[in-house]
């Protein structure tokens, strides 16, 4: 554990790790058993940002990172900096992290894996005397899961230079502005945008993290090299019809939006099935004013799609686009499509990928290659600099949920393969 003097983070003894070696996966999977009860709830993992929850996590995780030997601050958006040097002054830096703030019920391992990982990597390296061409940045972001404020990504896209300070304005639901929970939190005042970085002077940016799926398990192994996080349309469809009583009007005579929107849906899975890596999901429908006797007159549902390669995605949206309208005239109904968030895919670097695929084969393991369906702080690093994720297999795909777990087998590989990719990163450069 640790203690706060102002902004600075003090560290008691913490022997999670200091007590086996740094890679020991029974021993990080007890630094993330203990990470877990920095908790707003007693009851259960939730832990949402600049609270007095996401405080005391940053206080462990900051103990953790000055033990492991790196200097620490909390920057001026609430994230957690740990900074092991160079071999030089003038080193550029390899940045290393994820999150540690969470969603309500939430499981240990997601964003926190990654963090703890980090840790663990810079630890090992101290401990064997290894200092490297370039610094390593582990930062605990803050920020991801976007659940307190109306904007998230707070904490990767200050340090992307991509911070919006509009944000510092946003309102919680008890009417706290970001603003004053960054000066609750004990958070540097400070203008946000000094915390980016210099694109000349990064390196790149890995994440290990949960695969929050079930590919991995299916494929029966426990690391992935992500090939891209998937670029996302979102977008709300309207269908309009005449309303009518169910009991006297006739079904050839219907303009029936409910039917139509039924073969809308199926067409929309039918054309995401077509593709590997696209997926579309339709997680709403709404039949307002709706009644047991009334032929609807209206109906409302959304749509989610992603893939990891832009064209695909637009191509399918084209195409969708084209099919709910064909549909909706065919049944003499009316509909609109609203696109309500769209953002591009995000690419891992070849050569990261590359990388991360000989750490895994260094430790005898074959390299599966996926993409990433869910968004992570890699996100707002997109076009600055290179990014590279690494997935570790999780029971079930189960992530979001209290159920969410990675065996202490998986974590200690995952540990062992980012501190040799750290190690060896840009050896052959």
């Amino acid at each position: 554990m640790s203690r706060a003097i102002g902004t600075r983070i003090i560290p008691q003894r913490c022997d999670t790790v200091s007590a086996t070696l740094p890679l020991d996966g029974s021993a990080l999977m007890g630094r993330l058993d203990e990470l877990a009860q920095a908790s707003s709830d007693p009851a259960a993992l939730t832990r949402l940002t600049l609270t007095p929850a996401h405080r005391e996590a940053a206080k462990m995780v900051g103990g953790w990172m000055r033990e492991a030997g790196m200097s620490v601050r909390i920057d001026r958006i609430g994230n957690v900096v740990g900074v092991y040097a160079g071999t030089s002054a003038d080193a550029p830096t390899l940045l290393v992290g994820s999150h540690i703030d969470t969603v309500q019920n939430a499981g240990r391992f997601d964003g926190n894996l990654g963090v703890v990982l980090g840790i663990a990597a810079v630890a090992d390296l101290a401990r064997r005397g290894v200092r490297l061409p370039h610094a390593i940045e582990v930062i605990a972001f803050g920020d991801e899961e976007g659940l307190r404020f109306k904007t998230t990504l707070t904490g990767s896209r200050a340090v992307a230079g991509a911070f919006n300070p509009l944000a510092l304005a946003d309102v919680d639901a008890e009417g706290v502005t970001r603003a004053q929970a960054l000066a609750d939190f004990g958070a540097p005042a400070g203008d946000v945008a000094l915390e980016a970085r210099d694109p000349a002077r990064i390196l790149g940016y890995v994440e290990a993290h949960i695969e929050q799926g079930p590919v991995l398990e299916d494929r029966d192994l426990p690391l992935g090299v992500v090939t891209a996080i998937n670029g996302a349309t979102r977008a709300e469809i309207t269908v309009r019809g005449i309303a009518g009583h169910a009991g006297t009007l006739p079904m050839h005579m219907r303009h029936d939006p409910l039917v139509a929107a039924a073969e809308m849906i199926l067409a929309i899975e039918a054309r995401a099935r077509g593709e590997t890596d696209l997926v579309a999901t339709v997680g709403t429908l709404s039949v307002p004013r709706g009644a047991v006797n009334v032929v609807p007159g209206e109906v409302r549902f959304s749509l989610d799609l992603r893939s990891p390669l832009d064209s695909e995605r637009s191509a399918a949206r084209a195409d969708l686009e084209s099919t709910i309208k064909a549909i909706a005239k065919n049944r003499g109904v009316e509909t609109s499509l609203r696109v309500t968030y769209d953002a591009p895919a995000t690419p891992c670097d070849d050569k990261m990928q590359a990388g991360l695929a000989e750490s895994v084969a260094h430790f005898g393991l074959p390299t599966t290659y996926l993409p990433s369906g869910a968004g992570h702080d890699a996100l707002a690093f997109r076009g600055r600099w290179p990014v590279a994720m690494l997935f570790v297999r999780c029971m079930g795909g189960v992530s979001h949920n209290a159920e969410e777990y990675a065996s202490p087998q998986d974590i200690e590989l995952a540990a062992r393969v980012l501190t040799h990719f750290i190690e060896n990163f840009g050896a052959d450069s």
